[in-house]
């Protein structure tokens, strides 16, 4: 027996040496460059270099200066139920911490019993009456219990990086679904104007054909212009109506409780102070989402690991026993206990195994999810400073096209009342100066969404 007890600490260190495993692998370095590829892009106005210190404006979409889209922005934060349900997420994740701190603590409970049994048929019945408290704590020799306060902790700031990371993608969507709700009003109002426009050109038209100094030809050219456009009217009124639909959506009403009065005013882009890469992505909370989420999975991994290590439990109780409960609480009933208890299991037909396994493989999926993250949103502002520097200058162009249009227009509209020229010079300047200003509301709508996603 005393050959027996002395081998017994070789045996557990073998047991340990054979638990052991390699650490989880370290998350891969994203690629993080030092300056914008589209730096140059700066001289263009669209967006400038942010000034060593600058903060980062929490209510950024006050720089467009529009009052209904700051009430928007309210009302979204206060009624979205997206919003609520990443709030709810991430109580439900403090929560789950707060159990798994809970196990860190000794864990007490009462219990008493009565009961009345006979050994055997015709035997005396006897009484047995109980009384006690429990203690059992579990000593965290390999910080098994500790790493899981660590991985709830870590999800818990997953979470709670999300609700931001929400509350972010609902500010953007809001102001881009109320630049599109503003430009289709501008597509609307300027339909509505040119229609009132090839309404006189169409009674101009008629009254040469019925003067006989135009063709017939030229009152259907007049005709199917303005009915065209009519049609485009028309599309443009239910392009608004279902923009307005989407921000009550958003805000969390029901469309028919839901109106905007109209302006057809698009806010004026600002320019936008962008800091360096690395700078930008600290502020991202989907990235310090993503990072939490690796950090957790390293944690489980540790879990999963010290699995394999001996659980020490140091438990006691006292109480009292009788077999009359008149004399239960008293000194000669008195019972208790004390001692620790190693526990280790020895087979389980390789769930740990599997389970350290499925932990590994979760560390390299959330790593290359950061990884990925990461690349998605440098992608993303490198995109938005390309496009918002070219929508500046095809915005610039697009102005002059439209402007040398209405010139055009002009030009035909006084050569054909001369007769020197045919309706169909009209019509296609018409048409060429129409397109061109519908370009430039849709050229501007997207020169915000650009500076949205910056």
């Amino acid at each position: 027996m005393t050959r027996s007890l002395s081998a017994a600490p070789w045996l557990l260190a073998a047991l340990l040496a054979g638990c052991a495993a390699p650490p989880p692998p370290a998350p891969p370095a994203a690629p993080v460059p030092s300056a914008w590829k589209e730096g140059a892009t700066a001289d263009a106005g669209f967006w400038r270099p942010a000034q060593p210190g600058e903060a980062v404006q929490a209510d950024w979409w006050k720089r467009y200066g529009d009052p209904v889209l700051d009430r928007l922005q309210a009302a979204a934060r206060q009624g979205n139920p997206g919003l609520a349900q990443s709030a709810a997420r991430l109580r439900a994740a403090q929560a789950a911490l707060a159990g798994a701190r809970a196990t860190l603590a000794p864990q007490l409970g009462l219990s008493a019993s009565s009961t009345r049994a006979q050994a055997a048929p015709g035997g005396s019945a006897a009484s047995s009456h109980a009384l006690g408290l429990s203690a059992s704590w579990e000593i965290d020799l390999w910080g098994r219990v500790a790493g899981a306060v660590d991985a709830a902790a870590a999800s818990a700031q997953a979470s709670s990086a999300d609700l931001a990371a929400a509350g972010l993608s609902l500010q953007a969507l809001v102001a881009e679904s109320y630049f599109a709700l503003r430009a289709a009003e501008a597509q609307e109002q300027l339909l509505a104007a040119v229609l009132a426009a090839y309404d006189q050109s169409r009674t101009l038209t008629r009254n040469r054909v019925q003067a006989g100094v135009a063709p017939p030809s030229d009152a259907d050219q007049a005709e199917a212009q303005y009915q065209g456009t009519r049609a485009q009217w028309f599309d443009a009124q239910a392009t608004r109506s279902q923009w307005e639909h989407a921000l009550a959506a958003l805000v969390g009403q029901a469309p028919a409780q839901f109106a905007l009065p109209p302006t057809g005013q698009l806010p004026a882009a600002p320019e936008v102070p962008l800091a360096l890469p690395a700078e930008l992505l600290q502020r991202r909370p989907d990235i310090a989402a993503a990072q939490w989420r690796v950090a957790a999975a390293n944690a489980e991994y540790g879990v999963a690991q010290k699995a394999f290590f001996p659980a020490l439990t140091l438990s006691a109780s006292a109480g009292f026993r009788a077999s009359s409960l008149g004399s239960l609480v008293s000194a000669p009933n008195l019972v208790w206990s004390l001692g620790p208890q190693l526990a280790l299991a020895l087979l389980d037909g390789g769930g740990r195994d599997a389970a350290r396994a499925g932990a590994l493989a979760n560390v390299e999926l959330t790593a290359a999810g950061y990884r990925g993250l990461v690349l998605g949103a440098l992608q993303e502002v490198e995109d938005a400073l390309a496009s918002g520097a070219a929508l500046q200058q095809q915005a610039r162009a697009q102005q002059l096209a439209v402007d040398a249009a209405q010139r055009a227009l002009t030009v035909a509209e006084n050569q054909y009342r001369a007769g020197t020229v045919g309706y169909l010079n009209v019509l296609s300047a018409q048409a060429s100066l129409l397109a061109g200003q519908r370009s430039l509301i849709e050229l501007r709508r997207q020169q915000l969404v650009a500076a949205n996603r910056l």
